[in-house]
């Protein structure tokens, strides 16, 4: 029985699916939890009060509608598994302050925080705006440069989420380790000296990405430099994806030398050993 803590629902603004499906989908799989991580990324989207925002191609561009996701997580408690309310933070250097606000309103409804990027001065990764008119050198060492002021700036947070996420967006192939190993060694020392933690984020599988996410050479340093804190989570948009390849990644994290995983009550962490 392992937890899914990296979920989506129809509150984030690229999935469609019903929070009670990815449940069902979690109790079908055996799961002990589930939390649910909808997407909220200042600079980029609007919440809700500040008016509907859409994407060239007309699709919605906003944040999670707090109140009503909150008051509906609610609605699950105490069923046949556990819900656990989190967001997922795409944060940027100058979106620092506007977390800090929303964290700060919230914080007696939360379990969990992830802390991601997703864009960088605005620019997203998935559409290619930030790595355009840039060298592969430049943009990951930018990408890593964010990220080390954020864990340096931001500590309301649980876990650092898919840490090499911008290798998933990399047109140009695998930027070589050896060049960013300093900037990411720093960055773990870092999460781990606050106490923070980092994902196994399990939808390496079905983007058929070469290694996991973050990479194997990623998890073996952070258990290395003292790292026990670690999340397994599906970042599942689709209910098929909920717990999706949890016994690799467990078979994974037991091979690193890792005992268990860790959920999430009220922001403090739960250890759970894979043997129990």
């Amino acid at each position: 029985m392992l937890s899914d803590y990296h979920v989506h629902s129809i509150f984030s603004d690229d999935s469609d699916e019903l929070v009670e499906n990815q449940i069902n989908a979690a109790i079908k799989k055996n799961l002990k939890e589930i939390c649910f991580t909808d997407h909220v990324d200042y600079g980029v989207k609007n919440d809700w009060c500040e008016g509907i925002k859409y994407r060239d191609d007309g699709t919605l561009c906003m944040n999670v509608d707090y109140d009503t996701y909150f008051n509906q997580l609610d609605k699950y408690k105490n069923g046949l598994i556990n819900v656990k309310k989190g967001l997922e933070f795409g944060m940027q250097k100058h979106t620092i302050d506007q977390f800090q606000a929303l964290f700060n309103k919230y914080k007696d409804e939360l379990d969990f925080i992830l802390l991601s990027i997703h864009q960088v001065d605005d620019l997203e990764f998935w559409n290619q705006e930030f790595q355009k008119g840039k060298t592969q050198k430049e943009y990951n060492e930018k990408y890593y440069d964010e990220m080390y002021h954020l864990v340096c700036n931001y500590h309301d947070y649980s876990v650092l989420a898919h840490m090499d996420l911008l290798a998933r967006y990399d047109m140009r192939g695998e930027y070589p380790f050896e060049l960013i190993e300093d900037k990411i060694v720093s960055i773990l020392k870092k999460v781990i000296s606050d106490g923070k933690g980092i994902e196994i984020n399990t939808s390496s599988w079905h983007y058929k990405l070469k290694d996991t996410q973050p990479t194997q050479q990623i998890l073996k340093l952070y258990k290395e430099l003292g790292g026990e804190i670690i999340t397994i989570g599906s970042d599942a948009h689709k209910k098929e994806y909920v717990g999706d390849h949890f016994l690799d990644a467990k078979n994974i994290l037991m091979n690193i030398g890792f005992k268990g995983y860790y959920t999430f009550n009220k922001m403090k962490p739960e250890f759970n050993g894979f043997e129990d």
